[in-house]
């Protein structure tokens, strides 16, 4: 049985379909209407949707989303003259997540995270300083602010959970996060002899730490523990 999110508060007519393992998104434009989409993402779209490419934000954004994890380049549909659909599909096997941005507040998505947007969103990065050096993820994380709907990804299922004070998760399975939470990243036990033991002993590391208020995503499983896996299996040259 396939598991399909529809349609909330969105402007666009859309459904999550085939979630949490395999999700894509399907968007159902209106006339004249169009749709921000990250480069390479179009599975399959009516033959009346236009499609133009352009460096989103300039030349300067641009390389910062790439610095991000995103491509250089993002996807503009636009269905012209009629109604069409378009499917859209990420990358990596995993979840879509919608949320609706009203202007009071900006969300924090993992690098590569971006599936679609309203032209009414902007994305930026955001540079993490040392707590991204540290947590050995990307130094970037996207920054969405704005008007409108935005759509993120994951690997594995997309959990979201409601903080109200303080919350602990590993750095790898964060998928986004409204900006009203604060965050810094630690080691789990802290940084003595015992934390530290703890940590590599319990085969735990660096996690991030949220206080506040506000709402959090997170992933159920990391890709890179997976590419780990198989790395014995990959076939070598004698």
């Amino acid at each position: 049985m396939t598991n399909t999110k529809s349609t909330t508060n969105s402007e666009f007519a859309y459904q999550i379909e085939h979630a949490p393992a395999y999700a894509s998104l399907s968007l159902k434009l209106k006339p004249n209407q169009t749709v921000r989409v990250e480069s390479g993402a179009m599975a399959a779209m009516d033959g009346s949707i236009q499609m133009k490419s352009k460096v989103k934000g300039g030349l300067m954004k641009g390389i910062g989303r790439m610095l991000g994890g995103e491509s250089l380049f993002v996807s503009e549909f636009t269905a012209a003259d009629k109604p069409g659909e378009l499917i859209i599909s990420p990358q990596v096997p995993g979840d879509i997540q919608h949320y609706q941005l009203d202007g009071s507040r900006s969300l924090m998505v993992q690098s590569s995270g971006f599936v679609a947007a309203s032209p009414s969103v902007q994305i930026d990065t955001k540079f993490q300083g040392a707590r991204g050096f540290f947590s050995g993820e990307s130094l970037f994380l996207l920054r969405v602010t704005g008007t409108g709907d935005f759509w993120f990804s994951s690997y594995g299922a997309i959990l979201e959970i409601p903080v109200s004070g303080e919350y602990v998760v590993d750095t790898g399975y964060i998928v986004a996060f409204e900006e009203t939470l604060q965050y810094k990243v630690e080691l789990l036990g802290g940084l003595s002899f015992k934390g530290l033991r703890t940590g590599i002993l319990g085969g735990e590391g660096l996690v991030c730490r949220f206080q506040g208020t506000g709402k959090l995503w997170i992933q159920s499983r990391q890709l890179y523990p997976l590419i780990s896996f198989f790395q014995p299996f990959r076939p070598t040259r004698n």
